[in-house]
């Protein structure tokens, strides 16, 4: 009788503990799932920003220039930051590389960093998750496959995102960069504008980032003077590749790159 009991109590001892090993199985498998909820909920309610401009102590900014299909006077720009010993930096559009695959490889050849300014420049804030990358993955091939180098920067069409654009550029190895100066070289007011928006003391600062184009009416004109302010007032020009922190560094609400603070326990 003692025996039936025992075999009896050991299969409920069994029992038992298969119910308790299952609950906890259960239980850390929920945990496993946890930080991905986190991080979805996180990309839905905190506004990521692209890059404006750069916490910097040293009198340091960059110059930098969209190229989409108008770029006649792209020689002579480049001739000119020759001219000065300035490097700078070229975000440029598929439909245009595909024209001028020598012209990318003479902006290349003359040190300048090469952009990726999406395959065929639409408003990718517009976009599904699946167009974005196939915007910047277009074009990153057919500029690997051109030049050789893998593009690291990468500046949104018109400006325009939102946290598809900038998760997605981030994860296929891109840091998203605006500007904290817009020329506003495009309208095609004057020459005089052009250096007036660029010399702005409320919005020019170390660090900063400012935008021109190729092939605007009066951009060719204004560059040199403007050149020839920022080395007057002692300020360094050098690309947004020289400009930016690489790593440990956070991107505040503002824009502002920020290297991020040592913690001392």
């Amino acid at each position: 009788m003692e025996e039936i009991i025992e075999e009896k109590e050991m299969k409920l001892f069994f029992k038992t503990g298969i119910i308790v090993l299952s609950i906890i199985a259960v239980f850390f498998s929920s945990i496993k799932y946890i930080p991905q909820v986190v991080t979805v909920t996180g990309q839905s309610n905190e506004k990521k920003m692209p890059i404006h401009k750069v916490e910097r102590n040293e009198k340091v900014i960059s110059l930098t220039f969209d190229v989409d299909r108008n770029d006649k006077n792209l020689d002579q720009v480049l001739e000119l930051l020759n001219k000065y010993k300035v490097k700078a930096s070229f975000f440029v559009t598929g439909t245009w590389v595909d024209d001028n695959p020598d012209e990318l490889k003479k902006i290349l050849f003359h040190g300048h960093d090469i952009g990726n300014h999406g395959d065929n420049h639409k408003h990718m804030d517009l976009l599904s998750k699946e167009d974005c990358e196939k915007e910047i993955i277009n074009l990153h091939n057919k500029v690997k496959e051109i030049t050789g180098i893998d593009m690291k920067l990468f500046r949104p069409p018109y400006g325009d995102y939102n946290n598809t654009v900038i998760y997605t550029a981030k994860n296929l190895g891109y840091q998203s960069i605006k500007w904290s100066i817009d020329s506003e070289d495009w309208k095609n007011y004057s020459k005089e504008d052009i250096v007036n928006k660029c010399r702005q003391k409320d919005t020019l600062d170390k660090g900063s980032i400012i935008l021109f184009h190729t092939g605007t009416k009066f951009t060719l004109e204004a560059l040199e003077e403007v050149i020839l302010f920022f080395e007057e007032e002692n300020y360094a020009l050098v690309p947004v590749s020289k400009l930016i922190y690489l790593e440990d560094f956070t991107v505040d609400i503002s824009g502002v790159q920020q290297r991020k603070q040592s913690v001392i326990y």
